[in-house]
């Protein structure tokens, strides 16, 4: 709508934001009509119509089988549009157009902004299957009229109130018709039920509906004021009433085709269980980040007990083994600890990355400086594991091998996200500029334990593949292709 607009009319951004505006709303008014609406907009020149915008009911058969966003219609060719446009009020002459073997009754309502008509609503329903309407459908017709004169007036939709169609209440989940006093005239069955879901014995038709809510709704002092009020339909409010066990959420619309308030439309659903399944939700994520908290706690403690026996092995192999499993640990600890923080499965691995190169680092303080370039992104949990230990053992291996005591150097890890797809893979890349490799040296037949760790997690649990080269002038290069799924 944003292109058709700017393309072809003289409306104002100001003006695109009440049309948006009135599209969020206006599948309300197509399923109270039980019609098709396509929202038509006079071009910049005034010779022709562009339609911007097309809704079609939920509540009845369509009258177009095609998109007419898009058409250019010159001024003339339909006389109703031209006198909504010109002369501001709601046209309902005419006789009904026959479209493919199909009568079809059209109205057009003009969409008023501030004095201003900026385009007309062409309301068009389809009449093969009409019938006597029963007290349901009369009262949505009812609400259509008062509705439509309402955008006609420029009152509707209201200012402010921008809704959420994909879950706010529809007209088909549960509507009441309200009086001016707040009294139901009209509940839909759908309405009714929800009503009885929060233990309501008695009919609705008759009642105070802001009173009845009120009572249903448990409170521990007086009858709440405020919830009496957006029952009653005085302002246009979208909230949720919970009693009896069930939970109905209600939207209030005020009816004032005439400018005064004559009544209120509120629409209701029965959200009992989608509440409670998300409730069931929200607690499984805190069971789930507490089970990685604990994990966490755990680790830490086992890191602790093993640095403690370390500080008493006379044994400097002993001791420094005892380092290394700490430090292997202490990586698996990072990640649960992410993940403990997270609504999801899911981490970002940059900040863990930064975590295991300040924590391997610690073993050579004041000699070789680590850095990291390049973004590894957002990882599942079942590829960050196994990836933190391996970048924990590549970088002990570097520091611990590279460069001989007191010697000063440089280690870069590097990351490339591949192109957002299924079959996206990282490409890691550690280099430092040490002695470089030994000779004859067989990455993959080396019998080091941290090499044997990379080789095991990078092939067999992240599927991917690992080979250390000797730098471009000196040092070593170590390289990692993982595939990852793209997160969005």
């Amino acid at each position: 709508m944003n292109d058709l607009v700017r393309q072809h009319t003289a409306l104002s951004d100001s003006d695109l934001e009440w049309l948006h505006l009135l599209v969020s709303e206006w599948q309300l008014l197509s399923d109270l009509s039980f019609a098709d609406l396509v929202l038509w907009v006079p071009t910049l020149d005034g010779t022709r119509y562009v339609s911007v915008a097309q809704m079609r009911p939920n509540t009845g058969p369509t009258s177009y089988q095609d998109d007419m966003v898009g058409h250019l219609v010159p001024r003339g060719r339909r006389p109703l549009l031209d006198a909504a446009l010109d002369e501001g009020r709601i046209v309902r002459e005419g006789d009904p157009e026959w479209r493919e073997e199909v009568p079809v009754r059209v109205e057009s309502i003009p969409v008023r902004r501030e004095g201003r008509v900026l385009g007309v609503i062409a309301r068009n329903t389809n009449l093969l299957t009409v019938r006597t309407p029963s007290r349901l459908e009369l009262t949505y017709l009812q609400s259509a009229s008062d509705l439509a004169q309402m955008i006609a007036a420029g009152t509707f939709p209201f200012a402010g109130e921008q809704v959420d169609m994909d879950s706010s209440p529809r007209a088909g989940d549960g509507l009441v018709r309200l009086d001016a006093e707040g009294v139901v005239q009209y509940a839909s069955p759908n309405a009714l039920s929800a009503y009885h879901r929060l233990g309501l014995a008695a009919d609705l038709v008759g009642q105070d509906l802001g009173q009845i809510t009120a009572e249903l709704a448990p409170s521990r002092g007086p009858v709440d004021e405020a919830l009496v009020k957006l029952a009653s339909g005085y302002a246009p409010r979208e909230f949720e009433v919970e009693g009896n066990g069930g939970v109905i959420q209600l939207r209030a619309i005020p009816l004032k085709p005439k400018g005064t308030r004559i009544g209120s439309l509120v629409l209701l659903r029965d959200v009992t269980e989608l509440r409670r399944r998300e409730r069931e939700l929200i607690t499984k994520d805190a069971t789930i980040r507490e089970i990685h908290h604990r994990v966490k706690n755990n680790l830490q403690t086992v890191a602790a007990l093993l640095r403690l026996q370390a500080r008493r092995m006379d044994s400097v192999r002993g001791r420094e083994a005892l380092n290394e499993a700490v430090r292997r640990v202490g990586s698996i600890a990072i990640v649960h600890e992410t993940l403990s923080q997270n609504l999801d499965e899911r981490v970002q691995f940059d900040e863990i990355a930064d975590r295991v190169i300040a924590m391997v680092a610690e073993i050579s303080p004041g000699k070789v400086t680590c850095r990291r370039n390049g973004r590894f992104g957002i990882l599942d949990a079942e590829v960050a594991t196994p990836l933190s230990m391996v970048l924990t053992e590549i970088l002990q291996n570097a520091l611990e091998h590279a460069f001989a005591q007191g010697e000063q150097g440089t280690v870069e890890v590097s990351a490339v996200r591949g192109e957002a797809r299924a079959d996206a893979r990282l490409l890691i890349t550690v280099q430092d500029d040490g002695c470089g490799l030994p000779e004859g040296f067989d990455p993959q037949r080396a019998g080091n334990l941290g090499l044997q760790i990379v080789r095991t997690l990078v092939e067999g649990e992240l599927g991917g593949s690992f080979d250390m080269l000797p730098g471009a002038e000196r040092g070593t290069k170590v390289v990692l292709d993982i595939p990852v799924r793209s997160q969005k």
